[in-house]
């Protein structure tokens, strides 16, 4: 069968894309994607694992229409800990996540002592607690156990480097790749921290 231009249906001349298939990302956040790979996970009864809300005090609200009070004025009535914790496989997991646009580093002033302290006393509990950092330039996403992050950060306090170049990271976390469904398949290498192969 010939369609307009003498163009067959079937024409094994039409050009095919060989560029991969790439499901992550789609113009989301590292948020989002954690977020969405959540919901996946507690449908599939596979994890119970949130983001931590954010702990505001509400001084001022103006109520303009009865049904639409607007927010004026609020403040942090605390410093927030981590992003996100939960329960895999009976297992406390507690996690910070963290994107940058720089290639070849992560600068720790990303992140806080308050959180670092709070990473290092869930460890001792013996949380499994980790960091999921996105190189958004390059599309990587490692997720980087506590203990080395709390190392790192020890050791930049005592005049070491103030950012963890992707080398470090490369050599100390386990990458993750963007998929489908999960959109970051993240318990795959909370796994591999729970039976101690990383």
């Amino acid at each position: 069968m010939n369609f307009p231009k003498g163009q067959s249906r079937y024409s094994t001349t039409a050009k095919t894309n060989k560029e991969p298939i790439i499901f992550g990302d789609r113009g989301m956040t590292l948020e989002q994607e954690i977020n969405e790979s959540n919901n996946y996970y507690r449908n599939h009864q596979l994890g119970v694992i949130y983001k931590k809300p954010t702990p505001i005090q509400i001084v001022k609200v103006d109520y303009p229409k009865r049904s639409r009070a607007v927010i004026k004025e609020a403040y942090f009535r605390q410093a927030s800990t981590t992003d996100y914790n939960g329960v895999y496989r009976g297992y406390y997991i507690d996690f910070e996540a963290k994107e940058t646009r720089h290639k070849t580093s992560i600068p720790l002033s990303n992140f806080h002592e308050h959180q670092i302290t709070h990473l290092q006393q869930c460890l001792d509990q013996k949380g499994i607690c980790f960091v999921i950092i996105k190189f958004v330039t390059l599309q990587r996403y490692f997720v980087l156990p506590a203990s080395d992050l709390i190392n790192f950060w020890q050791r930049a306090k005592q005049g070491g480097k103030k950012s963890m170049s992707l080398q470090f990271i490369t050599n100390k976390a386990i990458e993750i790749h963007a998929g489908y469904n999960p959109i970051l398949p993240y318990l795959t290498a909370c796994e591999q921290l729970i039976q101690g192969d990383k």
